[in-house]
């Protein structure tokens, strides 16, 4: 029996070849009808604050998620204990769920604290009174986002980081090298390889779930789309332009994050 050399490798992606032709001919299409157009052109509009909202929530996501992660790796219990039940509480609840509650209870409350530890100040003519509506809509998404998906990022990091064998960091200190070091310069370079894939699951799938923040009247892709089809009534164009616009966006993060991963693989085989 011949042994199985790259076929995988070999084989000619005809899904991309198929998706690049339908999204090729759907953009004709657009381009030669005016209703088409206008809708894509209103739609597109929202383009901005999709990516603006997924960019931002995500880094935060990713730097809070890190520290979860290590605070679930530490030698102390309690900060183990309380990472845990950060973790398992945040992912209970639906990304769904959690923007109501951040944006008509979290802002509210976070709004009441601010103003009652500020007291003082606001009695002095330093500050002036934070009000709920100076919390706008779009950052109560983010931070929505941003607490939702930390905690499945922690897990992302927390398995990258256990990924790396303890052999090479006992090695590290017994080179002298403090816990910081060890992070920086041996676990963290190594955990990255496997931490990149689901991180960039994640980031993908982020894009997808922004569209929730169009629940808050954000004015993001379908905000954009919801508004345009209940002025003209025309939905099948309307929500067509919207997948389109978001097939195109995810599909084309999926290329680049796979691009990505095979140049960071040949890196690390050479």
């Amino acid at each position: 029996m011949p042994p199985a050399t790259s076929t995988a490798k070999a084989e000619f992606p005809w899904w991309l070849a198929a998706a690049l032709a339908l999204a090729l001919a759907a953009a004709l299409f657009i381009a030669s009808s005016d209703l088409y157009a206008q809708v894509f052109a209103t739609v597109a509009k929202g383009i901005g604050i999709t990516v603006f909202v997924t960019v931002v929530a995500f880094a935060l996501a990713s730097v809070i998620g890190l520290g979860v992660a290590l605070m679930g790796l530490s030698s102390s219990r309690l900060l183990r204990q309380i990472a845990r039940f950060y973790v398992e509480i945040i992912r209970g609840v639906p990304i769904l769920v959690l923007l109501f509650w951040i944006a008509f209870a979290g802002a509210p409350a976070f709004v009441a604290a601010w103003n009652a530890l500020t007291a003082p100040l606001q009695s002095a003519g330093y500050l002036g009174e934070l009000l709920v509506r100076d919390v706008s809509l779009l950052w109560r998404a983010i931070m929505a986002l941003t607490i939702g998906y930390s905690a499945f990022i922690s897990e992302v990091f927390r398995a990258g980081i256990q990924s790396v064998e303890k052999g090479q960091i006992e090695a590290a200190k017994a080179l002298g090298l403090t816990r910081a070091q060890r992070f920086r310069l041996i676990v963290f370079p190594q955990a990255i390889r496997t931490i990149l894939p689901p991180l960039g699951n994640d980031f993908v799938a982020m894009v997808k779930d922004s569209s929730l923040v169009s629940v808050l009247g954000v004015a993001d892709i379908t905000q954009m789309g919801k508004v345009y089809a209940a002025g003209s009534f025309r939905f099948f164009e309307t929500y067509s332009i919207v997948a389109y616009i978001y097939l195109i966006l995810t599909v084309g993060l999926s290329l680049a994050l796979r691009a990505l991963e095979r140049r960071l693989r040949r890196q690390h085989q050479e």
